[in-house]
């Protein structure tokens, strides 16, 4: 395999997971998490093959996939701060299915978050200051030109996303990252940030009235002089969290049930009024669902880590551009979970790869790139498996004439026994079964086993209902006094749409 061939299959394998615009129900994180494995899977399989150099020159790991990955990283951003300027000036609808639809002066790529979104963009930059620095002969008035224009569009994406990460995310790439690596105060890289700061501030004022609006109407500083109600604002988010930790301390409430915990708690101050499945905060999420003690060690290990690593006296580029990318992204995983999202893991683990391998030249050898190769070929079919596993339980959620012909007749008994995705088969079950008194006891259990999957009203109004007619009275109270908590509104269309003699039993059970 030629190293041109190695690099251009590289760079489209992981170009390709930032820019997918498919995300179909019932869970929208799946199809682009199963692009990723694929991509994965395709990276990890051209690793096995050996490429052919000039004078035959073995090339070290970071040499042989730093070009590929910076491009990538670079082009992703760019083509995204062009999708990122289309939705936000209310283009986005014209190139429908390939660019998300967004409303006017909102921005967020195909990447559906404005923080994923600006985080990319700083990644982008990121990879953009590497590539200058990794240039061995100073470049031409023409490339120096281009490199200033993709800076610049990079910011103007960065602001388009309207994301106060993105705010601090650029401040550190132009203040902390100079004053750390000395290479990064050269004269082209100096340029970058100094053109990505000034488009940045730049497109902060301009871009609102582009799009009709005003400076504090659309846009970064809108959103700065809004205050975040306070069922919706992080802080409170937060202390909920603190909240369940006090609760379980020490094994905490186990991994994927943050959720089910903000459900079943009965705060005594405000409530995050949403669904809550994850704790906007990594070392928080840890501690939620894991307890404190490994919350805190694995802290702790990382952190003692960085120290004996001392990436402020790093002086490879590669090495420096790995801890840049990662500093964004933990950076970012303090406010949301970026890492709970395939493109931002296939980055981290990049990075950590950069870091780990040592950069000097090896020779493959045949037992380290056999075991890589049944690896990728392992991801592969369990990516096909997946996807079709999810396709088939996805066909409930579609209306009868859009499925496939095999499911259109007897849907929910043939997307049943799904390994991969019951939690979604069940649900789909639960919400179409009409309750009966034959059917109680299994709605009543399916419902409790949904609660942990996804607590939301449909669920929760099963749950109430059934154990009513199965006179468990305690918990209905129980779930009553949590439904109205979290969702009151619901609550509330739910009791006036119960028969007369339902709503006098739930009355009941509410004054107890």
């Amino acid at each position: 395999m030629s190293l041109k061939f190695f690099r251009a299959a590289a760079f489209l394998a992981l170009l390709l997971p930032w820019l997918n615009p498919f995300a179909p129900g019932p869970s929208a994180a799946v199809v682009p998490w199963l692009v990723c494995l694929a991509a994965s899977a395709f990276l990890l399989l051209l690793s096995v093959f050996p490429v052919a150099i000039k004078d035959r020159i073995p090339l070290s790991f970071n040499q042989r996939w730093v070009l590929p990955v910076a491009y990538a990283w670079v082009a992703a951003g760019l083509i995204s701060s062009v999708f990122g300027l289309l939705q936000y000036l209310g283009y986005s609808a014209v190139f429908s299915p390939w660019i998300n639809h967004t409303s006017l002066g909102e921005a967020f790529a195909n990447l559906r978050q404005r923080n994923q979104f600006a985080t990319l963009t700083m990644l982008a930059l990121a990879a953009l200051l590497g590539l200058a620095l990794l240039m061995k002969k100073p470049v031409s008035r023409f490339s120096h030109a281009l490199f200033l224009l993709a800076a610049a569009l990079l910011a103007v994406g960065n602001a388009a996303s309207s994301s106060r990460t993105g705010l601090v995310q650029i401040a550190m790439l132009a203040l902390v990252a100079p004053l750390v690596w000395t290479g990064w105060r050269a004269a082209l890289p100096r340029n970058l940030l100094l053109v990505g700061v000034l488009s940045y501030a730049l497109s902060l004022m301009l871009l609102p009235w582009f799009a009709g609006g005003d400076f504090f109407s659309l846009g970064l500083v809108a959103r700065l002089n809004t205050i975040d109600a306070v069922c919706s604002s992080r802080l409170t988010l937060w202390a909920n969290v603190l909240h369940l930790i006090a609760q379980k301390p020490w094994l905490g409430w186990g991994w994927g049930e943050l959720s089910y915990a903000h459900h079943w708690a009965l705060y005594t101050g405000p409530r995050f009024c949403d669904i809550l499945d994850n704790a906007h905060n990594l070392p928080l999420h840890l501690a939620v669902e894991l307890g404190l003690p490994i919350a805190l060690t694995l802290c702790a290990a990382f952190v003692f880590w960085i120290w004996t690593q001392k990436p402020w006296r790093e002086r490879d580029v590669t090495r420096q551009l790995a801890w840049a990318v990662l500093a964004l992204i933990l950076l970012h995983s303090l406010l949301e979970y970026p890492l709970w999202y395939g493109p931002f893991q296939m980055a981290a683990g990049l990075c950590l790869l950069f870091l780990w391998r040592r950069n000097t030249a090896e020779k493959p050898s045949l037992l380290p790139r056999l075991l890589v190769g049944i690896t990728a070929v392992f991801l592969a079919l369990a990516c096909i498996y997946a996807a079709r596993d999810y396709q088939r339980i996805s066909q409930i959620y579609l209306m009868p004439e859009l499925r496939i012909p095999n499911y259109r007749e007897d849907t929910l008994t043939k997307i049943n026994h799904s390994r991969l995705f019951a939690g979604q088969a069940r649900f789909a079950t639960l919400i179409l079964t009409p309750l009966t008194p034959s059917n109680a006891q299994t709605i009543f259990e399916s419902s409790g086993l949904l609660l942990h999957f996804s607590p939301e009203p449909r669920v929760i109004e099963k749950r109430i209902e059934s154990a009513l007619m199965l006179g468990f009275e305690d918990e209905a109270k129980a779930q009553m006094r949590r439904y109205q908590q979290s969702f009151p509104l619901e609550f509330e269309r739910w009791m006036q749409l119960n028969p007369a003699q339902k709503k006098r039993r739930c009355e009941r059970i509410k004054r107890e």
